[in-house]
């Protein structure tokens, strides 16, 4: 009997984060929705070829309503699939000035980070697809913040003070292949709500923009941008030691001194201003374009002249350096 080809897919993606040495138990973060269970039931069934432990992990945000009993589903259905051990951990999530989705996000990793250690594993999967990478830079796209905004979410990452990574191993698959691979293997799935709430930018882009751009520009949209955010991140990689290293020169301890950016060109310039900005508390995500040519604009002024910046941060010139205070 041939395997279902969107069932092969997946298993083909997983396998070497699941083979790998000397990765001898691993977490896979699952939610209940088709991405992550497509991934979780692919990684046990290449863990018993490998002899890796494979362990699922979920997160209860308490966003929703019934979230407790959600979570324990979860778990159950993880350990139908068979997976070595199952863990769930209930976070605490703060908005901050960044939202909830943001502040949900970090409380996640945090918690991920946290359970990973507690396990001696060195690798967390996720199971983001490219239909959510191009989402990722349609919405960077909009901020209008710049190359880092546009190029997506990375295949790899760590956090916890670099102890855990995190992969990606499904940017190159699509929802429809993970949905498909669930089907192949009688697996039932969970839609969360927040999927669907047009009050959520992430909601409005996929069901109401990207279909649009599917049918006016045709099919392979999603792929082409998810393309571009890779494109763009190699060239980010490249440009960011020069930034740093250009950073580091002009940094003062409430700011930046321009005059020791005079030889680093408009680009680098900028994105030193940009990173300064962070540094003081501006919220990345939110601080666009717009912000670094007005933080630029103070040099020069005359009169007290500031600008307001997410994150309740203010901006003011001393001379030629920019320097940043709270609001």
């Amino acid at each position: 009997m041939a395997l279902d080809p969107a069932r092969a897919a997946v298993r083909l993606a997983v396998r070497p984060h699941v083979s790998s040495d000397p990765v001898d138990r691993l977490l896979v973060a699952c939610s209940g929705g088709a991405d992550s269970l497509a991934l979780l039931a692919a990684c046990v069934f290449e863990g018993r070829t490998s002899g890796t432990r494979v362990i699922g992990v979920t997160v209860d945000h308490g966003l929703q309503e019934g979230s407790a009993e959600h979570t324990s589903r979860v778990v159950e259905q993880m350990a139908a699939l068979g997976v070595d051990e199952t863990a769930s951990i209930r976070v605490t999530v703060d908005p901050g000035p960044a939202g909830i989705e943001a502040g949900a996000r970090h409380a996640r990793y945090a918690a991920l980070a946290q359970l990973a250690e507690h396990f001696d594993s060195p690798l967390v999967l996720l199971g983001h697809t490219l239909d959510d990478q191009a989402e990722t830079v349609l919405l960077g796209l909009t901020r209008g913040s710049g190359g880092r905004s546009l190029q997506g979410m990375r295949r790899y990452f760590s956090e916890g003070g670099g102890r855990t990574g995190f992969a990606r191993p499904l940017l190159d698959l699509t929802r429809a292949q993970t949905e498909a691979a669930c089907l192949a293997d009688g697996i039932d799935w969970w839609s969360d709500p927040h999927n669907e709430d047009p009050r959520f930018a992430r909601s409005r882009v996929r069901h109401a923009v990207m279909p649009v751009l599917e049918r006016e520009l045709g099919p392979g949209v999603a792929a082409a941008l998810a393309r571009t955010g890779e494109q763009l991140r190699a060239d980010m990689d490249f440009i960011e030691p020069h930034e740093r290293a250009a950073y580091e020169r002009a940094r003062q301890p409430d700011g930046i001194d321009l005059d020791e950016l005079d030889d680093v060109g408009e680009a680098l310039r900028s994105r030193c201003v940009r990173r300064a900005a962070i540094d003081a508390g501006a919220v990345p995500s939110e601080l666009t374009r717009a912000h670094v040519l007005a933080i630029l604009g103070l040099l020069g002024g005359h009169g007290e002249k500031v600008v307001q910046l997410p994150g309740h941060v203010t901006a003011y010139a001393d001379g030629q350096v920019l320097r940043f205070r709270p609001t």
